[in-house]
Formats: structure tokens, sequence, C-alpha cells
């Protein structure tokens, strides 16, 4: 049996999603795809200026995880900037660090870190799972759910 998959923790969504070279038109363009957690990896690194062991910790990866996320993610943008590719930043295999799940049967709220824990509670083992940002009406981001797409 594999192992169950751990899922990145993002917690910065941008407003702007999309990305292209000024002057040529979209139907010559080429799209390179960054992932969300990839955007997350730069943004700690090269913005916050964390240390590889501080942005693996709040990414929840190890550091030989994060450095690979942050090599694809640099080397994408580095690809678009050289090549005139346009950039949109989406997808991946994350889970956002703002959703809580709340178990309707045993009552308690807790983190997802594993996809099995979006639809089975860990604790009690029940289906009765909720995002408990969309019970607050949250829209954005995770629509009630978490935004999890497989490689």
């Amino acid at each position: 049996m594999p192992r169950p998959k751990i899922y990145r923790r993002v917690e910065f969504f941008p407003d702007s999603t999309y990305f292209v070279p000024m002057g040529v038109p979209s139907c010559k363009l080429e799209q390179i795809d960054i992932m969300m957690e990839e955007l997350e990896a730069m943004r700690l690194k090269d913005i916050e200026g964390l240390n590889q062991e501080e942005c693996a910790k709040r990414m929840n990866v190890s550091r030989q995880t994060f450095q690979n996320i942050i090599d694809s993610a640099r080397k994408k943008v580095a690809m678009s900037l050289t090549e005139g590719k346009a950039i949109k930043i989406g997808g991946g295999n994350y889970i956002s660090a703002r959703c809580e799940f709340y178990c309707d049967k045993c009552k308690k709220s807790y983190k997802i870190t594993k996809l099995e824990d979006k639809e089975v509670c860990p604790v009690c083992g029940t289906t009765e799972v909720l995002c408990t940002k969309k019970i607050e009406g949250c829209r954005k981001w995770c629509r009630g759910d978490i935004k999890i797409q497989e490689k």
C-alpha cells in the first residue's frame, strides 16, 4: 500500500493569476503553468527571506521536497521571462492554510494533512465532515472544498 500523499501547505493566494508579455498576440503565446505550491515556495524564500528549513516547515514538507519545488518554480519563471511565454498560476498538490475541517459527528475541528482527511474524519472515521470556511460562506479559493490537483 503506498504512503498517503501529504499535501503542501499554502498561505498566500494571489489576486492576479495570469501574466502575459506585452505586445505579443495571445494566439501566438505559449503558456507555462506555475502551481500554487511553487508560487508559495518562491514567496517564502525570495520575498519573506526565510531559510530553506523554515520554508519547508511552513509548507509542511521536507527540505529536499521544498528544494525540488522551488527549483521547478524558478526554472518556469526564467523560461517564461527569457522565452516570452505567458504564466498561469493555479492547481497543484496543496491545501489551504486557511481551511479547517469540522466533523459533525464527533464535533472536532481538524487540519487536513492527507487526501482522505477531506472525506473521512481522522478522529472518529465518519464521513460527516465539512470545510469550516464553507460554513462561513467562503467562495474564493476553496469554494467549500480543498483545491487539489494531482500531477
